[in-house]
């Protein structure tokens, strides 16, 4: 039986819904912590987890530059995902090991009071 790999909607169209995910990216890379409803959060989670490892993946620095630009148009943001975030969950010095998954929590914030939808705090851990 294969696993079933959907994604989630979010009633948009897919266009849209790519856009959303660049955008939350973004500004989870440029502020390190946003806000935002569960679902939201949960799908960006996943958008995040890859790009990070991208980002990680520092054998070819051209390639990685092209394949990061597709999703994240802000130089400010890239100059931070690459030069702050990625080296953050490198192998130290001090022993402690490399973070290869799980670098983007999602934690739940009860409820919004306009519409009682379901937030969610996501950062990078």
């Amino acid at each position: 039986m294969i696993k079933s790999m959907n994604k989630r909607k979010l009633s948009r169209t897919s266009s849209h819904r790519r856009a959303l995910l660049r955008n939350l990216a973004s500004a989870l890379f440029m502020h390190e912590k946003i806000t935002t409803t569960y679902a939201k959060a949960r799908e960006l989670q996943r958008f995040a987890e890859k790009l990070l490892t991208i980002a990680s993946d520092g054998e070819n620095r051209v390639n990685v530059l092209r394949r990061l630009e597709r999703d994240i148009k802000s130089r400010d943001v890239l100059h931070k995902l690459l030069e702050v975030i990625t080296p953050r969950y490198k192998q130290s010095g001090g022993g402690i090991p490399s973070r290869n998954c799980g670098r983007v929590a999602v934690y739940k914030a009860g409820y919004r009071k306009s519409d009682s939808a379901l937030m969610a705090v996501v950062k990078l851990v």
